[in-house]
């Protein structure tokens, strides 16, 4: 169970990690034309500050378990991660783009699946 939860985990934390770096150093512009259109959305606070919260959650995901302290962070982490990936659904949705939504949609149950293997383990 401790290797399929680090193998969930860290791909998990890889994938937020990689997604919100990128929101974070790349300009709106640039992000806009990588195929970000919901940007146009939000104003670059919300966008900068929604990176900032996927990289503190695969943060999160990691390390308190990693180093056994506030290992309680490593949940909150997770149910953190799946709330930002709900919300992404929704705008994803309203924008019409079920491609995008549907994306988000199998990352969803990821990041949930790593708050179950937190939770057992």
């Amino acid at each position: 169970m401790t290797i399929v939860f680090w193998v969930v985990a860290g791909l998990t934390a890889f994938a937020f990690l990689g997604a919100g770096g990128m929101k974070l150093a790349r300009p709106i512009p640039a992000l806009r034309e990588a195929g970000m259109g919901w940007v146009d959305d939000f104003s670059t606070p919300a966008v900068k500050l929604i990176a900032l919260a996927e990289v503190i959650g695969a943060v999160g995901l990691i390390v308190p378990p990693l180093t056994g302290i506030a290992p309680v962070l490593s949940p909150i982490a997770g149910v953190c991660l799946a709330v930002i990936m709900a919300g992404a659904v929704v705008v994803h949705l309203r924008r019409t783009e079920a491609a995008a939504a549907a994306i988000v949609l199998t990352i969803l149950p990821i990041a949930a699946a790593v708050l179950g293997f937190i939770v057992v383990a």
